[in-house]
């Protein structure tokens, strides 16, 4: 009487395959989602938070002095038709992106300290000049 079933032996092979495959794919994955980070620190910097910037700066005719008014109105700004962001913005790592603004209020400089904190190596920057 045969019965329709896996063997110990085959479920075993089995097993062992899968534990090979994954020996030599997750090596490859490991570093994916600190590069995944930066690019989406980048994409902030250098599109969504700079549009965010730039629009303000046609509205009232200067950048912010800090990224919270981006998000918040304030009663000095007639022409503020904000908020320009939905909510404060944050990098993947969760801080807050670095804002300078120039004396003149044309040209500023917005980063992100990347994955260490402590080394400039890693900093993500926008600088813009008019």
């Amino acid at each position: 009487m045969r019965k329709n079933a896996f063997t110990l032996v085959e479920l075993m092979l089995v097993v062992i395959i899968i534990g090979v495959l994954a020996a030599m794919v997750m090596p490859r994955l490991v570093g994916r989602s600190e590069q995944a980070r930066i690019s989406a620190a980048k994409a902030d910097i250098n599109s969504n938070i700079s549009t965010a910037l730039d629009l303000y700066e046609m509205d009232i005719g200067h950048f912010p002095n800090t990224l919270e008014e981006l998000t918040n109105r304030n009663s000095a700004d007639a022409n503020w038709k904000g908020p320009y962001l939905k909510k404060k913005p944050v990098d993947p790592w969760g801080r807050i992106y670095e804002y300078k603004v120039g004396g003149d209020g044309k040209d500023y400089e917005l980063c992100s300290s990347g994955p260490n904190v402590n080394k400039s190596d890693g900093k993500i920057c926008n600088t813009m000049e008019k």
